[in-house]
């Protein structure tokens, strides 16, 4: 295809609201440095990093739930995931499906043409496996909210799928932090896991990836979703906040619960726990500030992980298990990239079942 020298893109210009984000018919278009791809956008989805990095949500100032507006506590030095002030103007989007139509050098050229999803994790090259090294697409450098963008060329990750480029925009966040929770809990068949918030991207990316492991599964959600959440397959599904979660669980045990919630209700999913459960997290959208009796804690011999910086080796197998067919996506509704605002009200509104994607 013939480049343009300019592009359509939503463009972050700082802390705040929903009008902190600037749509441009002729933003300049990048081009791919060495080792790096460039990539016309087919679609992007929306996750809670964008959300909660826009917002400010990540300064340790805020100790409230992730509501998608401007917090006037937040603490310049600390206002992302990764500790250090990210900066302005930056084109968020993590979740790009497209294709290849250019490459930096040191690629092969025969990848132009090909069709990517990508890895959001950017990573040292000589040394991937350090944590303090790595960074995030549409945080740490331009992401997909956008006609074009580039990524080296190790984290556009080839895909062979019959999905539409929306479906296939799903993924990327949303499945491999799943994947990433359970690789850190360890589940296996042997296991039930309990999943708060299954009705979200990263809530039933966990109920498909979990049921895939062979666990039994049980998910909880607000009773409006349970129809939709059912398509996922768990083996139940109970109310978003039962007022004694113990009772409503009857005789099932409980040995890994999945939370991307967190909140006020977080006791009771501790409580629920076997001795030698195991408790992962990857969010906290009710909240970041819990309640813990560490007597529980030791006494029960539980494990805690959190997980953000997925293994390496995550996005490769989500891809296999795409291409397999053995996950599916849970597309809820599709804007285009110039009504990403109203995109990201919907997505924080949480009325919806699945992935919300932008169209370029």
């Amino acid at each position: 295809m013939t480049l343009p020298k300019t592009m359509k893109a939503m463009v972050t210009v700082g802390h705040g609201g929903l009008d902190k984000m600037v749509f441009h018919e002729d933003w300049p278009r990048p081009g791919p440095a060495h080792e790096e791809v460039l990539i016309h956008v087919g679609a992007c989805g929306l996750n809670n990093t964008d959300v909660n990095t826009r917002s400010g949500w990540y300064s340790k100032a805020v100790t409230e739930a992730t509501t998608g507006g401007a917090f006037e506590t937040v603490n310049d030095d600390d206002p992302t995931w990764g500790a250090a002030p990210i900066s302005f103007p930056r084109i968020q989007g993590a979740d790009v499906c497209g294709r290849i139509v250019a490459v930096g050098t040191g690629v092969d050229p025969a990848r132009v043409g090909e069709r990517v999803i990508t890895d959001g994790w950017l990573r040292d090259a000589d040394d991937p496996g350090d944590m303090n090294k790595t960074g995030y697409f549409g945080s740490e450098r331009n992401g997909g909210f956008a006609e074009f963008t580039t990524t080296p060329s190790s984290n556009a990750v080839a895909i062979n799928s019959d999905l539409t480029d929306a479906e296939l925009a799903t993924f990327s966040c949303s499945y491999s932090t799943a994947e990433g929770m359970l690789t850190r809990a360890a589940l296996t068949a042997e296991d039930t896991v309990l999943v708060p918030g299954a009705s979200g991207g990263v809530g039933g990316a966990l109920v498909q990836l979990a049921k895939r492991r062979g666990a039994r599964v049980i998910a909880m959600a607000s009773e409006a979703k349970h129809d939709d959440v059912a398509t996922l397959g768990p083996d139940l599904i109970l109310p978003r906040t039962p007022d004694n979660l113990r009772a409503a669980l009857g005789t099932e045990k409980i040995t890994v619960v999945a939370d991307v919630v967190g909140g006020p209700y977080w006791p009771q999913l501790i409580d629920i726990l076997e001795r030698g459960g195991r408790y992962t997290c990857s969010g906290a959208i009710a909240g970041p500030m819990v309640e813990l009796d560490l007597r529980t804690f030791y006494l029960r011999d539980l494990t805690f992980t959190g997980s953000t910086v997925i293994p390496p080796d995550v996005m490769t197998n989500l891809v296999r298990y795409i291409e397999q067919g053995e996950i599916k996506p849970a597309l809820a509704a599709s804007y285009p990239l110039n009504q990403l605002r109203e995109a990201q009200a919907a997505f924080i509104a949480k009325q919806h079942t699945g992935n919300i994607v932008v169209i370029p």
